[in-house]
């Protein structure tokens, strides 16, 4: 198979021998702009597999605690038929738990500290069917979840805020008291701290209140649980199961998903990965449009060789050709470079940033101060393909007006003075 004279001439071009003091100035700017492409291109997968990881990490500590979906009642009343319900629920074949509970607001109160606490009544028995913090916690605290002892399990730093240990008492105010005569009296519950919980996410830590259902029930005057909780076998086909849902359960429903939950968190991180790919995009640009300057350097140096083609019947196109095969592969090597590269510290990040900070003696991610003490990463196909599309594309882009001007090169003003 005969390969065209255009692919042999432009990857000799890419090599750009150093003859001549000029032809190794176009080979090391040739070079820096490979480079510069190879850095980009790697930059923007290491920064989005970073982002992807730190996602990731904050969705999946959110999800120890919430539930995929929500099915509950409006106004926070109870539901008219929870057996009904968690049997229809159960039906569907993406769900691989459920389990009822009650949800509410109240003041904690101990002594004269007070919080705003996140009440949630559950089914000790069943709360490790949705999340994976009742896992946790199924051999400790929720044992001692007993119907009608008022125990309580408090988040770490709610705990850590109030001052209580297990053991210690506390005071549950809830906001809809009774009717006395002299006003709306609310009512005060003394309940007993059996243990605590820390998710790793601030929110919950610092807020969430869990009780038996049956004690819930009792203080806020309900009749039974306010809602269902649902675990599903792939989270991220939450909200197409929750429009499932809300055709087939019967009876006056709300239905939520965990990504309307946090729906605020999650366009603010893609937002700002779009920021972000735009920014670093525009390095990889920059970089690429070097080859601009690289090949107009070659098709000045060139000249005579250009002339010489063309009386030997090479056509404008083929010239051009020439051109654009030699910045291609200069984008080609580049991209493929930075992949190489991106993709090579983002898969091993977990062991080059503690060997960077043994080097430095410094910690990037204090435990005391960030959520997350460690770098993580999740490359994903998503991210990188558009990645070496946008950088090809623009190497050729790059390409075409040089390309141009050497297609308009006339032989017998470059032979000249040869």
């Amino acid at each position: 198979m005969q390969i065209p004279y255009e692919l042999i001439l432009g990857w000799r071009y890419t090599r750009a021998g150093r003859a001549t003091r000029r032809n190794g100035f176009i080979s090391f700017i040739s070079g820096v702009s490979m480079l510069g492409i190879a850095l980009g291109v790697a930059a923007l997968i290491i920064v989005l597999s970073v982002m992807n990881g730190f996602q990731k990490e904050v969705r999946d500590r959110m999800l120890g605690v919430i539930s995929h979906i929500e099915v509950f009642a409006p106004q926070g009343a109870a539901l008219a038929d929870p057996q009904k319900t968690l049997a229809e629920i159960r039906a569907n074949p993406h769900v691989v738990g459920a389990a009822t509970f009650i949800s509410a607001q109240a003041l904690l109160a101990r002594g004269e500290d007070m919080k705003g606490a996140i009440v949630r009544g559950i089914d000790p028995a069943l709360e490790g069917q949705v999340t994976d913090l009742a896992v946790q916690l199924q051999d400790t605290a929720f044992p001692k979840l007993v119907s009608g002892e008022f125990g309580v399990v408090l988040g770490g730093e709610l705990a850590r805020a109030m001052g209580v240990r297990e053991g210690d008492a506390v005071t549950l105010i809830a906001p809809s008291g009774q009717v006395t005569p002299a006003g709306v009296v609310p009512r005060l519950k003394q309940m007993t701290v059996v243990g605590t919980f820390d998710s790793g996410h601030f929110e919950y830590d610092s807020a969430l209140v869990m009780l038996h259902q049956d004690d819930a029930a009792k203080i806020f005057r309900l009749e039974g649980p306010t809602g269902i909780r649902v675990k599903l076998k792939d989270l991220h086909q939450a909200r197409e199961v929750a429009l499932e849902l809300s055709k087939t359960l019967s009876g006056d429903l709300l239905i939520r998903d965990w990504t309307r939950q946090n729906k605020n968190w999650f366009a603010a991180v893609e937002l700002e990965k779009r920021m972000m790919f735009i920014i670093l995009t525009l390095i990889v640009a920059v970089a690429a449009f070097n080859l601009v300057s690289t090949l107009v350097m070659t098709v000045t140096d060139k000249r005579a060789d250009i002339a010489i083609l063309r009386t030997l019947g090479a056509s404008p196109r083929s010239i051009m050709g020439i051109f654009m095969v030699q910045g291609a592969m200069v984008g080609v090597i580049g991209t493929l470079s930075g992949l190489l590269l991106g993709l090579g510290i983002a898969f091993n990040i977990d062991v080059i940033v503690p060997g960077l900070e043994q080097l430095f003696n410094a910690s990037f991610l204090p435990k005391e101060i960030y959520l997350i003490s460690r770098m993580p990463s999740e490359p994903q196909y998503a991210d990188i393909m558009p990645i070496a599309v946008i950088s090809l594309v623009l190497s050729f882009l790059a390409t075409i007006y040089p390309s141009w001007r050497a297609s308009r090169v006339n032989p017998a003003e470059a032979l000249r003075y040869e």
